[in-house]
């Protein structure tokens, strides 16, 4: 079948009386020779045409929150002076890559009450506020663009896209404790992490091969190492909402690719492949009838287990049941109950956090040189998946009523240190029972030592 060239236009217009003259040709169709209706719409010509490498500054604010949730480990953020460039590489009409640059300061405090109403600072939160510089944040991201249409020049005067990627940041942060004391999270050198870039935008033209752009990206970190502090099981992430301007970089008086639509083209295109698509389905149908006969038997499935009536040895098999190649079901393979077996070396490790735990006087403040034995105590029931049962007891030196308060607040804050350390709140039991069950006479300073108490029970 041979192809010829021939001459149409693709103006929309009203109605026109039949005397009127239509305009003169203005672009290529292909046509098939002997079947005027098999024509496409006009052809794309390629990228040459366009200009396709584009550069960007911008700046505003970055914060350590995202739009998807969460203000990372502290209760208050706030904005900060964000900057950043690109270059941008476009490969199709929709779709391009892009180089970005971001530095700048991110900044939170704990002055804004948690949701049960507690200050952060009366829950065991150990620090006031923190600020980090981020150093660099070099990603590569996918562009994907969605134009705004414009039927009379094919031209969008705006561009609405969306933003993924991933990349490496670098960054310093620096805290404030309780007291008022300064000191790098890192003090020899900057944390390096993977960042995974998400973002939605703007573009609109302005001039001749410069744009504005209005842009927001949530970044996530693969780690929660971003404010300094490891609070929870949550990443950390930030965010940049920016403004800035963008330059094409190529010959003046080539149109943007990225601003270039196309729809018009494809709108015609479908049309007529719409119409074609059905002459074919229509031909087929009537030709193949027995054909569609057939592979409605094989495709027939009564009761939905995936296997063809036709092949189905064992129909009106029961929904949801696992069955075989012809149809039937499947043995239930039988249940194994994983048996946990706790160890000498682990009872070990319990017995010296009890041993090394140590609170502030009449407080349940734990003392930081317990720290690293609670530490092995939450890396072993995270690795066998352990419960443990805590029990906090106390001398009968004061009123029963504030021995068994301090009891039960004793066994929750080696919970709630067990919880930071990313053991789940369910596997850990926290109570109190005050001096009601001694292990020594409370007449003697010995005794009354070792009543003042917090037990560990594994299983």
């Amino acid at each position: 079948m041979l192809l010829h060239v021939a001459i149409g236009t693709l103006a929309l217009m009203p109605a026109v009386s039949k005397a009127q003259e239509l305009k003169p040709p203005q672009e290529a169709y292909v046509t098939v020779e002997g079947d005027p209706e098999q024509m496409t719409a006009p052809m794309f010509k390629g990228g040459k045409h366009y200009n396709r490498w584009f550069a960007g500054f911008n700046v505003g604010a970055l914060a350590p929150v995202a739009a998807t949730g969460g203000s990372n480990d502290f209760t208050k953020w706030k904005p900060n002076i964000g900057y950043g460039a690109y270059v941008q590489y476009q490969i199709l009409h929709f779709f391009g890559l892009r180089a970005d640059y971001l530095g700048g300061f991110l900044k939170a405090n704990n002055e804004k009450n948690l949701g049960n109403g507690v200050n952060p600072m009366d829950a065991g939160r150990p620090y006031l506020e923190y600020k980090t510089t981020l150093k660099y944040s070099g990603t590569l991201s996918a562009v994907f663009n969605i134009t705004t249409v414009n039927w009379i020049t094919k031209q969008n005067i705006a561009v609405l896209y969306a933003t993924v990627g991933g990349g490496l940041a670098g960054y310093s942060p620096k805290l404030t404790d309780k007291r008022g004391s300064e000191y790098r999270y890192k003090p020899d050198g900057d944390i390096k992490e993977l960042v995974i870039p998400v973002g939605a935008g703007i573009k609109f033209k302005v001039a001749e091969g410069i744009n504005v752009d209005l842009a927001y990206t949530m970044y996530y970190t693969d780690g929660d190492n971003l404010d300094g502090y490891v609070y929870g099981p949550n990443k950390d992430k930030f965010s940049y909402a920016r403004v800035g301007l963008e330059f094409a970089l190529g010959k003046s008086g080539k149109p943007d690719l990225q601003f270039h639509n196309p729809a018009k083209q494809g709108y015609d295109e479908l049309l007529l492949e719409k119409k074609n698509l059905a002459k074919t389905l229509a031909a087929a149908t009537t030709a193949n009838a027995k054909l569609a006969d057939d592979v409605n038997k094989l495709t027939a499935d009564a009761d939905g287990d995936g296997v063809s009536d036709y092949f189905d040895k064992c129909p009106n098999t029961p929904a949801k049941t696992k069955v075989d190649g012809s149809g039937c079901p499947l043995p239930e393979p039988p249940k194994i109950e994983e048996k946990v077996i706790i160890t000498e070396e682990d009872q070990t490790i319990v017995k010296e956090a009890i041993r090394n735990l140590e609170f502030d006087f009449a407080k349940a403040t734990i003392k930081e040189k317990s720290y690293p034995a609670l530490d092995r105590v939450a890396e072993l029931l995270k690795r066998k998946n352990l419960n443990l049962k805590l029990s906090g007891h106390t001398d009968n030196v004061g009123s029963l009523k504030r021995n068994m308060e301090l009891s039960r607040e004793r066994a929750e804050a080696v919970k709630n240190y067990l919880v930071s350390k990313g053991v789940l709140p369910n596997k850990i039991e926290a109570l109190g029972y005050g001096p009601s069950q001694p292990i020594a006479s409370n007449k003697t300073a010995e005794g009354r030592q070792r009543n003042r108490r917090v037990e560990f029970y594994i299983y």
